[in-house]
């Protein structure tokens, strides 16, 4: 039994066509990467790490909610699927028009902004609409700053200990993990806001279902 469909049919159909369609524009940039490390401009950025690694990374809630969701009849989280799917792409998209190494912020920008969309996707997967702004931001914390070390973690170990980067490595991680920090914050008090204001109707996947209007104000059944 599948649980109800929330937000509108047109709405839903609209975020499901485009989470489908950064998945496979993902997967076809990484597979043109493989096969021209210069035209996807990944020569030396452990091109064969990231093909694995991010396909994995967009594949993370489909394999959980058919897992451990769908069976509890949760209906599939297209929103929270489209935002954890997103930095992938647009990391992969950077650095094909070559963005990184010729727009000075960028790595900056894509640090806060792709922390801030994972984040969000994490807290519409997770936290009820009706979640008290104290605990989002301690979501935020929990989830943002830990996953932003490993992600420095996994490049290192991909690539930045054999790169001209390893020089200037530790001040840009440090500014790295700030940005990442920082945009997770903002992006869970972005979800925030728009489940106060009514404009977030997907409910999580975890944990129980928020109750219905009606099931609020039913009586009791009689013994």
């Amino acid at each position: 039994m599948t649980a109800p469909q929330t937000g509108s049919a047109p709405s839903r159909r609209v975020v499901a066509a485009l989470d489908i369609a950064a998945k496979i524009l993902l997967v076809v940039l990484l597979a043109v990467a493989v096969v021209y490390p210069d035209l996807g401009n990944l020569r030396g950025k452990a091109v064969g790490f990231r093909a694995v690694a991010y396909p994995l990374g967009a594949a993370i809630v489909p394999l959980l909610w058919w897992w451990l969701w769908r069976p509890r009849g949760r209906a599939y989280p297209w929103l929270g699927d489209l935002l954890v799917t997103l930095p992938w792409l647009t990391d992969t998209l950077g650095n094909r028009l070559d963005l990184f190494d010729t727009v000075w912020w960028f790595d900056d920008w894509m640090h806060f902004m792709n922390w801030g969309l994972l984040t969000a996707g994490f807290a519409v997967l997770t936290l009820g609409r009706e979640a008290p702004l104290g605990a989002v931001v301690e979501r935020a914390l929990a989830f943002g700053p830990v996953t932003a070390i490993g992600w420095e973690l996994g490049e290192y170990v991909a690539f930045v200990r054999h790169s001209p980067e390893l020089e200037t490595a530790y001040t840009d991680t440090l500014g790295d993990l700030a940005l990442g920090s920082l945009g997770a914050v903002v992006g869970a008090l972005l979800v925030h806001a728009a489940a106060r204001s009514g404009r977030l109707r997907e409910e999580p996947v975890t944990g129980r279902p928020a109750p219905s209007p009606a099931s609020r104000t039913a009586p009791l059944p009689a013994p």
